[in-house]
């Protein structure tokens, strides 16, 4: 072999390694960034999906879907009117806590429509909800299988404590109450 011709080779193969260095450094980078973005659901997707590469396509689906939702923010009358509806929700619980943990779950939805999010499918409001609401997702997850259970009549009071608690964590990052509000009433 001729020295040019070593000389391309090494030049072919050290530009073959370049160019899967800067494949493994962008994937990494991604992969990185929808961890941050996601925190819990990022593991959530990737156990749910036949692989990670497949559980990252899915997750970036979910953020272009995002990106073309018009979300706004509520005008602190609407803030205030939905946190007293809560306040009475709440004050409701201890007399019925099965409807209150149903009006709990209306009004979230409810929140999640004037923000602008879609609100037909249970999935789909997850999948969006989880752009923003990474972190309290889970919660809202919770809350709907809680909620399940209640509609047959077979949760426990503490079950739909534990319901409305789900609840009100992402009901305070829907209104933009990062303290999370007033606790919810234990009932004895």
């Amino acid at each position: 072999m001729s020295s040019t011709a070593t000389v391309v080779a090494i030049v072919i193969i050290v530009l073959a390694i370049v160019a899967i260095a800067a494949v493994a450094i962008s994937r990494h980078r991604r992969t990185e960034a929808l961890r941050r973005r996601f925190g819990p659901e990022y593991e959530r997707a990737v156990g749910e999906q036949h692989s990670r590469r497949a559980a990252e396509r899915d997750l970036q689906d979910r953020e272009r879907r995002h990106a073309e939702l018009e979300l706004k923010e509520l005008d602190p009358r609407q803030r205030q009117r939905y946190a007293e509806q809560w306040e009475r929700m709440q004050a409701h619980f201890v007399e019925e806590p099965e409807a209150a943990t149903r009006e709990a779950d209306e009004l979230v939805t409810k929140v999640m429509g004037e923000r602008g999010y879609p609100v037909d499918d249970f999935d789909t409001r997850v999948q969006d909800l989880s752009v923003d609401h990474a972190e309290t997702i889970g919660h809202y997850r919770d809350a709907h299988e809680i909620n399940k259970v209640n509609e047959r009549g077979q949760a426990s009071t503490e079950q739909l404590r534990q319901a409305l608690m789900h609840y009100r964590s992402l009901f305070a990052e829907l209104l933009g109450d990062t303290g999370g509000g007033r606790p919810t009433p234990r009932h004895g």
